[in-house]
């Protein structure tokens, strides 16, 4: 919980990675941390920069099939969504979804968390159309499925479906629910 201390740790860090010549590898794996720290900081303008260029720097480097890419792809899109940037999370999500279900199967962790971040972006956007409500509660009732299945259902991304589930679901009703007076 000593988030200036460490700020300043892994600033430094950096800086000496980058004077050293350090892996680019490595220097990502770096600005991530950072990220996070600055995120716990409520530096979140900061912290998003700094997620997309990890991101866009394992694009490049490892390519979009590469496990590093797709996992860098939800630190981004889980930002952007709580900045509520829902157009920029769900265009990144809506090219590395299939990429990490081709990549890393159905059952995997991190596909399930990208299938929930995009279901999240669709849900909790106010300009979402009833077809991108009713997406997003369907791909949240299969993924929670999966996830029970093979995390069971104490696992905290298996925790965090089931909460985007009700929340979907509330606000799907909500919106099919005509409003007192309307014709």
């Amino acid at each position: 919980e000593q988030h200036e201390d460490a700020l300043i740790v892994q600033e430094a860090e950096l800086a000496t990675e980058r004077r050293i010549g350090a892996h680019a590898s490595y220097l990502l794996l770096v600005q991530g941390n950072l990220a996070m720290t600055l995120e716990n900081l409520g530096r979140l303008e900061s912290a998003l920069e700094i997620k997309r260029d990890v991101y866009m720097g394992r694009l490049k480097l490892n390519g979009k099939e590469h496990y590093d890419t797709i996992r860098e792809s939800n630190n981004y899109t889980d930002t952007l969504v709580r900045h509520e940037r829902f157009e920029e999370s769900k265009s990144v999500l809506r090219k590395m979804m299939p990429v990490a279900r081709r990549v890393l199967g159905e059952n995997n962790e991190i596909t399930l968390k990208t299938r929930a971040i995009y279901a999240r972006s669709l849900y909790q956007d106010p300009a979402a159309t009833l077809d991108d409500l009713r997406k997003a509660v369907t791909t949240l009732e299969e993924i929670e499925r999966t996830a029970r299945r093979v995390l069971g259902g104490a696992h905290p991304l298996t925790k965090g479906i089931e909460r985007d589930l009700r929340g979907a679901r509330e606000i799907l009703a909500a919106r099919e629910t005509p409003s007192p007076g309307a014709a």
